[in-house]
């Protein structure tokens, strides 16, 4: 018989209670470093102060009264992206997934509404994730996502990341736009070089075509700016934002120039839950503390202190590990042996972790973490690295 909840997570046995910085706790005492991070996330940590006042304030004035009104917060929270951001307008939505789609209808309808309705096909990216939606697994490409969902959603064409030749090649008559993650989280913790988001976005200048970046893992300060197409000095012409923007509480945003946004005029696109007051009470907060002077270059400091610890783990534990990737505290240990078995190694030291493509086991530790939880989680790494090391379980059998 099914569960009622519905088993589309194969889940751990774990069940927290309660949560303060970067330390979950479960009913029987047991507590965890969290360097997952709700699947990068939490980004305040657990029972951050500022944000759970901003959000019971909120919620004891009023949660929620759709977009057939002014929301004052979703007013202040637009105009303070803006002027930290490229963007000239911003649109809220509740997902990663859904902030994807309305970038790509976005660039569909920019194009229609300047005389070139034939150009809608959008060129992605091998390793890429977008979403569960139909058109966002459509947009990623993967096959085992696509299995048993019927026909794939037309408009979206496929080359290998880092491949400037093959994007080139793609590009057509009916091609509106290019996404790309600056950095793909499920597909490996890969990051796009800053020359390849460079060569991007003088591509989509030569051909007239919108630049499109999904930031939903890797934005909000992760890499130690607000976004991470930053470090490449360009600027796009639309990006999505989620995860991380509102410290846990559901919420996703398109970040747009005025020439892709302008022509979702009323009527073209809505949500009902998007940027209410209760999501922007939490986005805000989130946004107090982000764009705090020396709070992102605190971030890079620390993810870059993680990266170098974790390089020595990788050179000691050569069995286990090939290398770490990623960007500020986004990073990734490649695993020798199935990443699997890493990460169950990791939770049984009390560490917490996500897996990702390409046998990555990832690290995205809530951005107010410390260099004492930094500390606690290398030792917590190498004990998880020594319980998989092959040799000890070859000896172990014989």
């Amino acid at each position: 018989m099914i569960a009622a909840l519905m088993p589309t997570y194969n889940r751990a046995d774990l069940a927290f209670e309660r949560g303060e910085g970067c330390w979950l706790y479960t009913g029987d005492g047991r507590r965890f470093l969290d360097f997952g991070a709700g699947i990068a996330t939490s980004s305040l940590g657990h029972n951050n102060p500022h944000l759970v006042a901003a959000i019971a304030e909120q919620a004891g004035k009023v949660m929620h009264v759709s977009n057939l009104y002014r929301v004052p917060g979703a007013e202040k929270l637009a105009a303070r992206l803006v002027a930290a951001t490229f963007a000239d307008s911003v649109f809220f939505c509740n997902s990663g997934a859904e902030a994807n789609e309305g970038m790509v209808k976005m660039m569909r309808r920019a194009m229609a509404e300047t005389g070139r309705p034939e150009r809608f096909r959008i060129i992605c990216f091998d390793g890429a994730f977008h979403g569960r939606t139909l058109a966002m697994l459509a947009a990623t490409g993967n096959a085992k996502y696509l299995q048993g969902f019927g026909p794939t959603v037309e408009g979206f064409d496929h080359v290998p990341f880092e491949n400037m030749n093959a994007v080139r090649d793609a590009i057509g008559p009916n091609t509106a736009g290019i996404l790309v993650e600056p950095v793909q989280g499920e597909g490996g913790v890969r990051p796009a070089s800053l020359r390849f988001l460079q060569e991007l976005r003088a591509t989509c200048d030569e051909y007239g075509l919108f630049l499109g970046l999904d930031e939903v893992q890797c934005g909000m300060g992760r890499t130690g700016k607000l976004f991470a197409h930053e470090w490449a000095g360009i600027e796009p012409d639309v990006i999505s934002a989620a995860k991380g923007i509102a410290g846990g509480f559901p919420m996703g945003a398109v970040l747009a120039r005025e020439a892709v946004a302008r022509h979702l005029v009323a009527g073209t696109h809505g949500t009902t839950f998007g940027g209410n007051p209760l999501a922007c009470a939490a986005a805000n907060a989130v946004l107090d503390v982000v764009l705090e002077p020396g709070f992102l270059e605190g971030v890079d400091r620390r993810g870059r202190t993680l990266w170098r610890e974790l390089e020595k783990v990788v050179q000691d534990e050569p069995e286990v590990f090939s290398d770490v990737r990623g960007a500020g505290l986004i990073l990734g240990l490649k695993c020798k042996v199935p990443n699997t078995e890493v990460q169950n190694a990791f939770t049984a030291e009390g560490l917490l972790t996500v897996g990702a493509g390409d046998n990555v086991v990832r690290l995205v530790p809530p951005l107010v973490v410390t260099d004492d939880d930094i500390a606690t989680a290398v030792e917590m790494v190498r004990r998880g690295a020594r319980r998989c090391r092959p040799s000890l379980s070859q000896a172990a059998a014989k």
